[in-house]
């Protein structure tokens, strides 16, 4: 994908270089670690650490061997000389290649987590900006009771912050490396190798191993980032929902210029956030397939590094890559208050029918005559399209139990704002802290009245 939303930052953490670069970084390492026991001389050690992979020799060694990690042996003995007898000593493939792919992982997961801390950021300051902008709040689809737009965010950014952690503890279970030889047993490269080598990469060493990392490591960071990508979905769903023509309360980013539709001139599609979407079925299908890989025949086989190849690749940058477009469109979205407002009222009133069932309670009546009260009401109003107060006003067997005058206060969205304060308080979101503007959100608060 090339476009104004990739990032090089994530491509060069997967690419063959970075790779390359790493094993030949876990080698050092080991060779490193020889030397400090005695095994590997000094002056062969100053030699191996300026050791160079050669792409093109590596291809050539690798149409003939079709193996990977002895074609890159063969491409960094040549820039080595007679001293590369002591590169990869005691080791075997995995001891390498997984241990740097730990690396990478722990690269990638840094770069997701500064992006995610983008995303926190800018929903919190766009929905202190909307603290108060009262919209209707749906369940099934259907008109429930008010919220406020800054509710909805605040929700979504403790969402994303939770994610954070997850990630933050998925990055830790894969921050191990292993350097015990061909099925675990450090029978040809003792545990203080490991130790000391593992020190040096910024990883810890696995507590045990056979001839592999253990594929639940990777299964959980692959299903965590799943998990984010899901949330994404989440709110990239929610924002489609409000962008339809019958209701457009809010909309995603729409530039000059760009257009919606080769047919339709008029069209401004939701094309971001279906986009994020999209993006999330694959992540899902790439977490199963990180499950599958985790049960292997006996110490190992390799079924599950063909997966691997292309899932932990392109996991990251497909969540790297959504996460730039979903923050993109929170920095940009357009927000329309005044459209919140006319679908608020669009059912003339029935949103204030539990308020009218409960202050029906108060005056001691049961709560099952006070349902059927409210609701045949409320039925009525749904068929003819009557304000629910004035066929309130006009039922007089209920109008015998409550005041006009406390009907009518019934009426008033200030109702709903009375907490809104409080859990803006309790996730840490407020002006002074996002450094928004004060008193910005008050511009949006809902003028008192009642419908």
């Amino acid at each position: 994908m090339i476009d104004r939303y990739s990032r090089p930052e994530m491509k060069r953490v997967w690419s063959e270089d970075n790779k390359f670069n790493k094993w030949l970084d876990v080698e050092i390492a080991v060779c490193d670690a020889w030397a400090e026991l005695g095994r590997i001389p000094k002056a062969s050690l100053s030699k191996i650490k300026l050791a160079r992979c050669n792409p093109k020799k590596m291809q050539e060694i690798l149409a003939e061997t079709h193996h990977d990690m002895t074609a890159f042996l063969g491409s960094i003995s040549e820039s080595v000389g007679p001293d590369s007898r002591y590169i990869h000593l005691g080791l075997t493939s995995n001891d390498v290649m997984d241990t740097a792919l730990s690396m990478q992982l722990v690269e990638a997961s840094r770069i997701l987590s500064q992006d995610l801390k983008g995303l926190v950021t800018a929903i919190a300051v766009l929905a202190i900006k909307h603290k108060y902008t009262i919209m209707i709040g749906r369940t099934h689809g259907i008109h429930a009771e008010p919220t406020t737009f800054g509710l909805k965010l605040a929700l979504w950014m403790e969402e994303v912050q939770r994610n954070r952690r997850r990630l933050d503890e998925a990055a830790t279970v894969i921050a191990f490396g292993k350097i015990s030889g061909a099925v675990g047993t450090y029978a040809t490269v003792p545990p203080e190798i490991e130790e000391m080598a593992c020190a040096k990469l910024g990883l810890s060493p696995a507590p045990i191993s056979n001839q592999i990392l253990q594929r639940d490591r990777h299964a959980q960071f692959v299903t965590t980032l799943a998990i984010i990508a899901a949330s994404l979905e989440k709110f990239a769903t929610e924002i489609r929902l409000l962008q339809k023509t019958e209701s457009r309360e809010v909309e995603e980013p729409f530039q000059e210029g760009q257009t919606g539709s080769s047919a339709m001139p008029h069209k401004r599609n939701p094309e971001l956030c279906e986009r994020v979407c999209g993006m999330a079925r694959l992540m899902r299908g790439y977490a199963l397939t990180s499950m599958e890989d985790v049960a292997l025949w006996h110490e190992r086989d390799i079924s599950h590094s063909s997966a691997e190849r292309i899932i932990l690749p392109d996991a990251c940058l497909l969540l790297d890559y959504s996460l730039s477009i979903f923050t993109s469109v929170i920095n940009g979205l357009n927000v329309y208050p005044k459209n919140m407002k006319k679908d608020l009222e669009l059912t003339k009133g029935l949103v204030f029918s539990q308020r009218v069932m409960l202050a029906l309670i108060d005056k001691g009546i049961s709560r099952q005559e006070s349902y059927k009260f409210v609701q045949r009401n409320a039925m009525e109003s749904w068929r003819t399209g009557k304000k629910f107060l004035t066929l309130l006003e006009a039922d007089q067997e209920l109008m015998k139990r409550i005041s006009k005058e406390e009907l009518e206060t019934i009426f008033d969205y200030k109702y709903y704002l009375a907490h809104v304060d409080t859990i803006f308080q309790r996730l840490g979101l407020t002006a002074t802290q996002w450094k928004v503007k004060p008193g910005s959100e008050e511009k949006t608060r809902l003028a008192p009245g009642a419908i």
